[in-house]
């Protein structure tokens, strides 16, 4: 019968050879790791140029990830390093009174995807996290920022994978145990900051929101008679071009904000225009809280499921 003193020490020694393991799985997967670096760098600069011009980041993830997304989110509202500007970049799952009466009331495969519909404009960025790539929450959040025109991107474990297959670019961590690809995409959150801080040094998003206009901002009055731009605040210009601040325009298109332009044609936000027609999202929401509408108008099948 072994001793106490020699139990113990047996399973210091257990201890210790798992801690190692877990440390050997860590540092293999790095070195794979390291070839994403030219992609991260392209993230960072892509946000960059995307943020500096008025974009915003969404981000999502479950669990761990969830709380690397909001890791994230802090670091670009906040600061990575060296002070800087803040810029846009939401955590999805932070809003815990939206994300539990969206999960009551629509279920929990909605709770990203109705706040990707709500806060997602054209050009914003969903960047979405997940060890295995294939949490349903997540891929409707996707389905939903490619209805609406935004671009979408994905940290996940192994490929292929459905996120990485639903995304517009990914990144995919090649480890066999979820702690370990959570390990390493903040290493990447974290690469991705720097980066991104590397390409506001550089006056990325300066010139961004230079070539689109943001910082063009003349006499309201003498752009509008001109025509040749966006005006004073980004007020539309008789070009009937949409200003930055989301106006819809003279010619009647949605502006950058989704509202409806004057011809009444329905915004990217679902807000119906002057004829009544709902917008994407409308169509949408309105799929969401019906489940065997027959035609339009008909009355909507008993959700189950959900109180």
């Amino acid at each position: 019968m072994k001793s106490r003193t020699k139990a113990v020490t047996d399973t210091a020694h257990g201890n210790t050879a798992t801690a190692t393991t877990h440390c050997d799985d860590l540092a293999k997967a790095l070195e794979a790791f390291r070839d994403h670096g030219p992609l991260i760098e392209r993230w960072g600069t892509e946000l960059a140029r995307r943020l500096g011009a008025g974009a915003r980041l969404l981000v999502a993830g479950n669990g761990g990830s969830a709380a690397q997304a909001q890791h994230l989110t802090a670091e670009l509202v906040g600061r990575y390093r060296d002070d800087r500007p803040p810029f846009s970049a939401v955590a999805l799952h932070a809003d815990t009174s939206s994300t539990t009466a969206i999960a009551n009331d629509y279920g929990v495969q909605e709770v990203f995807a109705r706040q990707t519909a709500a806060h997602g404009r054209p050009g914003d960025v969903l960047l979405l996290l997940s060890t295995s790539g294939a949490s349903a929450n997540l891929l409707a959040a996707a389905d939903r920022a490619h209805r609406l025109g935004m671009t979408v991107w994905a940290l996940t474990g192994r490929a292929p994978n459905p996120l990485q297959l639903g995304a517009d670019d990914a990144l995919c961590v090649d480890a066999p145990l979820g702690a370990t690809v959570q390990e390493l995409h903040l290493v990447a959150v974290h690469m991705l900051c720097e980066a991104f801080d590397q390409a506001v040094d550089r006056g990325e998003a300066d010139h961004w929101t230079a070539d689109t206009g943001a910082d063009d901002r003349v006499d309201a009055d003498a752009d509008a008679d001109t025509g040749d731009g966006p005006g004073s605040g980004g007020r539309p210009g008789a070009d009937g071009r949409p200003g930055v601040d989301g106006r819809p325009s003279a010619g009647g298109g949605p502006g950058a904000d989704g509202r409806p332009g004057v011809d009444g044609r329905p915004g990217a936000d679902g807000q119906p225009g002057v004829d009544g027609k709902p917008g994407v999202v409308g169509r949408l929401v309105g799929r969401a809280r019906t489940v065997g509408r027959a035609a339009p108008g008909a009355p909507a099948a008993p959700r189950k499921g959900h109180t």
